[in-house]
């Protein structure tokens, strides 16, 4: 069987490093409504955690330092995630495209306009790549 970019693009995907399968660990997760809860029980325990603070400030500072970092790392991994997913779907709609220009190309021997749709067809795919 003939290996196109998008089957060598799909094993190149399932070799993916220690860093991706982190991500993908992560996101699946955080995407999750266990999350949400563990989240809700975490402000629950820093508000009822106030008497053990000597000022207000530094329990309010305790809150804000760890929300900020816990979004930092969070807009991270779940941007690296968007982005994979958005390429995935990008290779599929290619995959699909060069098909669709194979089977015209296929039929417009006869059709002159046929044959300029398939060129329009194949100069669109990777155009997102040129821009």
């Amino acid at each position: 069987m003939e290996h196109n970019d998008a089957s060598e693009s799909r094993e190149r995907a399932e070799d993916r490093g220690p860093f991706e399968r982190f991500v993908d660990a992560v996101n699946e997760r955080v995407s999750r409504a266990p999350f949400f809860a563990v989240i809700l029980v975490a402000l629950v325990a820093w508000a009822v955690s106030y008497p053990l603070w000597k000022t207000t400030t530094k329990w309010e500072l305790a809150l804000h330092t760890g929300s900020a970092i816990l979004s930092l790392l969070l807009l991270v991994l779940l941007e690296n995630a968007g982005r994979r997913s958005e390429e995935a779907a990008q290779e599929k709609l290619n995959v699909l495209a060069e098909a669709l220009a194979a089977l015209m190309d296929s039929r417009a021997a006869d059709d002159p306009d046929l044959q300029e749709a398939v060129d329009k067809l194949r100069k669109a795919v990777g155009l997102e790549e040129r821009h």
